[in-house]
């Protein structure tokens, strides 16, 4: 796996210091939740991405760009590391993440019908910041019926970009209460924030056996959500046919 890259580039320890420790043999680190430059509030490009999982070693990175598949399936053959398709979509009610999509799943639906086509492509459904307000939440009550109606596969119980911990709390409260997997993710906007937040698991093959994974997993991170320094840059397009979903 890319854990040799932590030895030679230890850039992202510095800012991420839970990464220098050590990870059990046959167990990978997973962020299930990152934006990229398909994302409207994201410009981290192609170039930017694959040199933060170098400088992070993260193994599995979950690309759930906001209402758009087609970076996350664009840089699933480019990056050093293994890439799951996800999507962050808007539903009526607030967002919702799915994961190993297909295709992407249409923004402004109710968020019953959002996770059953989440399900109905073999996806698996991931609930993000479910109780921080400043990151377009799903309302709670929402987010009750989804978990009573067993539409739920696993609750961020980390988002690094999340500042208050009672917020995170929370959620922890309602996993646990609603007896859902518990997650975690760098919710990164900018390629510095990749490492910032994960799950350390065993290691997987598809859907199935992430979920099995997910529930002997461990979530580990911090709060960051720094700017990104700027500098002069040229982002590229994603508006030709061969990018867009």
């Amino acid at each position: 796996m890319l854990r040799r890259y932590l030895h030679r580039m230890p850039t992202a320890s510095v800012r991420h210091p839970h990464l220098s420790e050590p990870v059990p043999t046959g167990w990978v680190r997973v962020d299930l939740h990152s934006h990229t430059m398909w994302s409207g509030d994201s410009t981290t490009t192609p170039d930017e991405i694959e040199r933060a999982v170098v400088e992070s070693g993260i193994d599995v990175l979950c690309i759930t760009d906001h209402n758009a598949i087609a970076g996350a399936v664009e840089l699933a053959g480019r990056l050093p590391c293994r890439v799951v398709v996800g999507e962050e979509m808007r539903t009526s009610s607030g967002e919702l993440i799915g994961l190993f999509l297909t295709d992407r799943v249409s923004m402004g639906q109710p968020a019953d019908d959002t996770a059953r086509a989440i399900r109905e492509q073999g996806g698996i459904v991931y609930v993000p910041h479910p109780f921080d307000p400043m990151r377009g939440n799903l309302a709670e009550q929402a987010l009750v019926r989804l978990a009573d109606d067993g539409l739920i596969d696993a609750v961020e119980v980390l988002n690094a970009k999340t500042s208050l911990d009672s917020l995170n709390r929370r959620a922890v409260e309602f996993a646990d209460a609603h007896g859902l997997l518990r997650g975690g993710g760098s919710d990164a906007h900018v390629p510095d924030a990749i490492g910032a937040a994960f799950v350390e698991m065993p290691d997987f093959d598809g859907p199935v056996e992430f979920l099995a994974s997910l529930s002997r997993g461990r979530v580990v991170g911090h709060h960051w959500d720094e700017a990104r320094p700027w500098s002069p840059r040229i982002i590229p397009s994603t508006s030709s046919s061969r990018l867009v979903d």
